[in-house]
């Protein structure tokens, strides 16, 4: 069986019903829903990521301790889109009170950050700046969030959520194709700093593909997380060893950013689409918003009366009205006002949707102009649901390939580049050559913009939990998994279709190989569409769900990356 399809149907661990509580019975002409799962399903990017946190379920662990498992392996094992130097969105729901709750360990930008630090001598954007070195990382909020995790929501002491990940960076693991290439790409990067050659490089090379590679400091500074909490990472010995790296190496980190950083709960956005309740990310995300409006474009058209072209069309001009507004308008919420309201009113939706032709594309030059800032696509996902039915959609990034490709010595993990997802000089290209505005700009304290969007859906018999890597494409491929998922795709199917983007700027329908026929392309073109079909591949999405009618679990990995798993166990 491909593991990539539905990789174990078969219950390794069955969990017995709840003590007192029967087994779901369906009687003749009734309809019965399972009150839990009574197994897990995970998917992630790596099959030991995906095995660390079905061992912490096995423990006696839940979804959110699984999910520190989950994500502090790949931050071992997938350095190149993930790690404790990074930060993150962890959409959370409870099985005991149906809560949702949004957990915002986004990177924060340090006090001293000022827009003409990351200018050149005439004035503009140094790319260099922004993208490599400690003046481009923000303050991590990955570690954070996994005490906050384990403090708030799990059943284990942290300690136990994050030995697997210990045990793997001690013990090590095979260097695989993509961790490799990632390494050699950053490799003139890596050479300046003696910590980061000594940490990722071999003889000043990137290690052989299938070589083990260990890490201790990692293994160390994980076990410090795990018996002091916050404070074996934001504070005392370890801070100001972080702060003195940074500093004596150009960075502006100080002390106080550290110990002033916090997680942010906050309420995810709920859409409600065709009798399906979809669960998503509130800003500092610009994902929620972009779904809401899209999917309520789309409310307004009877999709079964037209054709697939036609039905693609309306997707695209969807996407390419919600990319227009989602960065003119969005920041971090603790500092910026933004009109949330009317961008996910219908209302406003009937009025973007009165604009789209249904047989002509719009060019994006006769909307108001706004050029969104580019963000990177190295970043990571994974979907986990419980046996009690408790579900993580996570979504985690270090920013660019290893991150600014800066390592504090002894520390084993790169710092975060998220300073460039900032408009770091307003008016003025980015590193990508694209603009963003003053609610995006540096300034002290506040979050990035990001596109990460890990979401729920919801229906009456069945539960999905998505989300997926891969910069300003995540939202359309959100976007897309949900509505396969609706259509009644399961897990494998939903990640492994071929997917098409457009994000308003530039004016171009970029598709996946296979992704339309050549006579949909040549209809599209026809409707003033340019389409740029075959492109390469992108994303790296990882599902799981639950039907609640047959009490059955499935879980999706992508097969665009050879080393990803998702399991039912």
């Amino acid at each position: 069986m491909n593991r990539h399809a539905l990789l174990i149907v078969a219950a390794l661990l069955s969990t017995p019903c709840l003590a007192g509580q029967a087994a779901p019975k369906a009687d003749a002409g009734t309809t019965v829903q399972a009150a839990r799962p009574g197994k897990a399903a995970i998917a992630s990017s790596h099959q030991l990521a995906t095995d660390a946190g079905l061992e912490v379920l096995a423990k006696g662990g839940n979804a959110f301790d699984a999910a520190i498992a989950v994500g502090a392996t790949l931050a071992v094992i997938e350095p190149q889109s993930s790690g404790i130097g990074g930060g993150g969105f962890f959409l959370l729901h409870r099985a005991d009170n149906g809560k949702n709750v949004f957990l915002d360990a986004r990177e924060r930008a340090p006090v001293e950050s000022r827009s003409e630090l990351w200018a050149d001598a005439e004035g503009k954007l140094d790319k260099d700046k922004s993208v490599n070195g400690p003046l481009s990382a923000g303050i991590p909020g990955e570690p954070a969030a996994y005490v906050w995790l384990a403090e708030h929501y799990g059943k284990l002491p942290l300690a136990g959520s994050l030995a697997p990940a210990i045990r793997i960076a001690r013990e090590g693991f095979p260097v695989y194709p993509r961790l490799h290439m990632s390494i050699e790409r950053r490799k003139p990067v890596f050479t300046r700093w003696p910590a980061s050659a000594k940490l990722y490089l071999i003889d000043g090379n990137a290690p052989a593909t299938a070589s083990v590679w260990k890490n201790p400091d990692i293994a160390d500074t994980l076990e410090r997380i795990a018996k002091q909490g916050n404070e074996g990472f934001y504070k005392g010995e370890f801070a100001a060893r972080m702060v003195d790296a940074v500093r004596a190496a150009g960075g502006i980190w100080s002390l106080a950013d550290l110990s002033d950083y916090t997680v942010k709960e906050r309420d995810p956005i709920s859409l409600d689409y065709r009798g399906w309740r979809i669960v998503t990310s509130p800003p500092v995300s610009s994902g929620g918003i972009a779904l809401g409006e899209m999917f309520n474009i789309l409310a307004g058209y009877d999709l079964g009366k037209y054709d697939r072209v036609h039905r693609i069309h309306f997707n695209i001009e969807a996407m390419r009205r919600a990319y227009r507004d989602r960065a003119e308008y969005l920041g971090d919420p603790d500092y910026v006002k933004m009109p949330v309201a009317e961008l996910l009113s219908p209302l406003y939706a009937a009025g973007l949707r009165a604009s789209i032709h249904p047989d002509k594309a719009t060019p994006s030059d006769m909307l108001p102009g706004y050029m969104p800032p580019a963000e990177s696509e190295h970043t990571t996902h994974y979907s986990i649901i419980d046996a009690d039915g408790n579900m993580a959609s996570v979504t985690k990034t270090v920013n660019l390939t290893l991150g600014s490709g800066f390592v504090v010595e002894g520390t084993g993990f790169v710092l975060n580049d998220e300073m460039d997802d900032f408009a770091l000089l307003p008016g003025q290209p980015n590193a990508f050559g694209l603009v963003g505005g003053d609610a995006n700009a540096p300034k002290p304290g506040h979050r990035p913009l990001s596109s990460m969007t890990p979401s729920f859906v919801i229906g009456n018999d069945r539960v999905g939990v998505i989300g997926t890597p891969g910069g300003s494409r995540i939202i359309t491929m959100v976007f897309e998994g949900i509505l396969a998922f609706i259509d009644g795709e399961l897990p494998a199917q939903v990640v492994a279709k071929p997917r098409y983007h457009h994000q308003y700027l530039p004016d171009v329908v970029s598709a996946e190989p296979k992704a339309f026929t050549p006579e949909e392309s040549k209809a599209l073109q026809a409707m003033g569409h340019i389409v740029n079909n075959a492109e390469r591949t992108w994303g790296l999405m990882n599902m799981v769900s639950w039907d609640r009618k047959s009490n059955t679990l499935h879980a999706g990995s992508d097969p665009r990356e050879e080393m990803s798993s998702g399991k039912v166990q």
